[in-house]
């Protein structure tokens, strides 16, 4: 039977073949592309003025700094409470939180299948959830995540608030068009969340349904405050010497290129975007400087703290499942 399908089915276009063949040897020789130009960037850089930059931070800047860092993944958190309402699964409320908070610093520092899909996966198996759930669940954030992402970078795009240099890739015509074209997805998922009559879509085998308008609208407005957040922390360290609209839009735009190349952590590649991009309107080594304590800041420190959460997950899980099984020879009736 699955012969006769294969035998039937349509055959795959010339574009798509052709595009299959040139598509992995034009991501290397995009990266490497990529890798010489941080590296020339790099050698260009004068580091010392930016360690003196770094240095130069006050307690309190950075203070509130990292308080805007622990608000942005407290709200990342409630990606998966959200999958959690919307899947229906018992779970507590902070066995979910502790969960994505491990799987979003892993994710950040190891790249999405580690982190989002493997980690997230391991975690939640191991706490007793089903496959399909576990599907909903990462569906629902991963999509919440996007959706915010898509309105907030939408809203500030075809604001033309942002003011990018004269050599940035994209004009200020062209990227309010990409904002407009952002607020139309997310005005279109938002009538379909509200008015589309099929709620149950397939895919790759695993049942997804359309969130009610409720929840859309939840979706959307958690992650676009948590992007806000993003963006806050960086304004903070650059001592509000870029303005936050600016520094919004150069992120969002920075996030697109991390994406797109799926380089772990984005690293070089979130450095040398971002400092392209407001090229002229900080000098370097404060823009390198604030790259460096956003990388230590939002990244590396999370990280650290999440590694001490995961051992505490791992471990009372061990201690669940050892009482689990002593409990039937406890219970065992004397003879």
């Amino acid at each position: 039977m699955e012969r006769a399908v294969a035998r039937h089915a349509p055959p795959a276009h010339p574009w798509a073949h052709a595009w299959a063949h040139v598509r992995r040897p034009l991501l290397v020789l995009t990266l490497l592309a990529l890798l010489s130009f941080i590296a020339w960037r790099a050698r260009s850089l004068d580091w010392a003025a930016a360690w003196a930059a770094l240095l130069d931070y006050r307690p309190g800047t950075l203070l509130l700094a990292a308080l805007t860092v622990a608000a942005a993944h407290a709200l990342y958190t409630g990606y998966d409470l959200l999958g959690r309402f919307y899947s229906g699964h018992h779970l507590s409320a902070p066995r979910v939180a502790a969960t994505a908070f491990v799987s979003f610093a892993a994710n950040l520092n190891l790249g999405s299948m580690v982190g989002g899909v493997a980690l997230r996966l391991r975690l939640y198996a191991r706490q007793g959830l089903p496959m399909a759930t576990i599907v909903r669940v990462w569906g629902i954030s991963l999509l919440t995540n996007w959706i915010g992402y898509a309105a907030l970078a939408g809203a500030v795009f075809a604001s033309g608030l942002v003011h990018l240099p004269p050599d940035a890739p994209l004009s200020p015509h062209a990227l309010r068009l990409v904002g407009a074209a952002l607020l139309a997805v997310v005005g279109l998922y938002l009538a379909a969340c509200r008015w589309s009559r099929r709620r149950l879509w397939t895919l790759r085998g695993h049942r997804l349904e359309l969130p009610r308008a409720g929840l859309a609208l939840a979706q959307v407005g958690l992650s676009a405050l948590h992007w806000s957040f993003v963006a806050g922390v960086l304004y903070v360290l650059l001592h509000g010497g870029v303005d936050y609209p600016t520094v919004l839009g150069a992120l969002m735009l920075t996030s697109m290129a991390v994406i797109a190349l799926r380089v772990p952590a984005g690293l070089g590649v979130l450095e040398a975007v971002f400092m392209s991009l407001l090229a002229g309107r900080q000098p370097e080594a404060q823009l390198l400087a604030a790259l460096l304590a956003y990388r230590a800041l939002f990244y590396l420190l999370p990280l650290a703290v999440a590694a001490l959460v995961y051992l505490g997950l791992e471990a009372r899980l061990r201690r669940g499942r050892a009482a689990a099984a002593r409990q039937p020879r406890t219970a065992r009736p004397q003879s």
